[in-house]
Parts: C-alpha cells; structure tokens; sequence
C-alpha cells in the first residue's frame, strides 16, 4: 500500500471525549510508525488563535487556521490529528475540502453527559453567565450529517472508541492493517 497523509477530524461537544481519543489513536498511529501530528483546539488556540474570541466569526476564523495547518501537514505525508469543537457544519465542510484525504469523526455525547464529565467547570460557569458563547449552552452545535465515523461515548469505552476509529482508517486504507505491519516488519 501506498501510504498518503490525511486529515483526521474529530468533532464534538466539550467533554465528550474528543482529546482522550484522538490521543490514544495517536499512540496507535505512532505504534505502527505512521507520523502523526496532533491539533488540539485548546493547545491551538493558546498558540495560533490567542486573539480570537468565540463568537461565530472567531470559532470560524479558528476552525479555518487549524484546517489550513492540518492540510499543510497531511499534503507532506503526515496524518493530521485535529480535535477541536469546531462547532459549524459550514466551516467543517471548507475544511474538508482544504485535504485531499479527510475523515470526520463524531465523538458524540449528550450535553447532560458532557456537563457530567466536565471537570474543569466551564459548563457551571457558562450556566452561570461567567463564559459568553459555550457550545451547547448559548452557542450551538451542529451535529455533522454524515461523518465516516461516529463513536457514541455514552455507549463505547475509550478503548472501544479508539479502536473503532483504527478499524475504519484500515477498512478505508489510509493505514496498514496490524498483520501487514507485522509481515513487513
């Protein structure tokens, strides 16, 4: 198989688990010695975005600078991790056509149960008025319509999850199944 570069996309509410897997099928990617590149949102936005705020214009501004990064990267033979809300149907359709090779994954997850996971408190705090913006409180989010893959993470594990997303990128042959790594290993 000829190995390509490309863009793996998670979507999803906070919470919902989008960072806990995209890292994890990192970790696979890296076991089986593809080089991968993760674009958290959080991270991004602390060094790329800094002076965006989260009104609709910004988050698209975001989204939009992390698809054009994620391209640059997969277009060299690298396959792009991106976790990042990216809450717009609109902005998440331009960047799929910025790659040649996209995957959008649906970390889905219900916004009680994302408030139930949330950790750091910023669903309390957007309820209380202290964040302007909060997907899923006053800003939307836009379920994608057809995404190749969609974990439910109120039904599957991490483990599950991370496995779903290997086993699609085998059957869609961006990547090596593990007995062809083996063989040629």
């Amino acid at each position: 198989m000829n190995y390509s570069g490309f863009t793996l996309w998670f979507t999803g509410l906070s919470g919902a688990g989008k960072t806990t897997i995209s890292n994890g099928v990192a970790l696979e990617l890296k076991a089986r010695s593809c080089p991968v590149e993760i674009l958290d949102g959080d991270v991004v936005r602390t060094h790329l975005s800094q002076e965006l705020g989260f009104s609709k214009q910004d988050r698209d501004i975001n989204v939009r600078r992390i698809g054009f990064v994620a391209s640059l990267l997969s277009r060299n033979q690298v396959i792009a991790i991106v976790a990042a809300i990216s809450p717009y149907r609109d902005v998440r359709e331009e960047v799929r056509h910025m790659s040649e090779n996209f995957v959008e994954v649906y970390i889905k997850a219900s916004l009680q149960t994302c408030e139930q996971r949330d950790v750091k408190g910023l669903y309390a705090l957007a309820r209380a008025g202290k964040i302007e913006y909060f997907t899923g409180i006053d800003s939307p989010y836009e379920e994608p319509l057809s995404p190749e893959i969609i974990c439910d993470t109120q039904c599957l594990n991490i483990r599950e999850s991370i496995n779903k997303v290997i086993q699609a990128l085998e059957e869609y042959k961006y990547i090596p199944k593990i007995r062809q790594v083996i063989e040629k290993g």
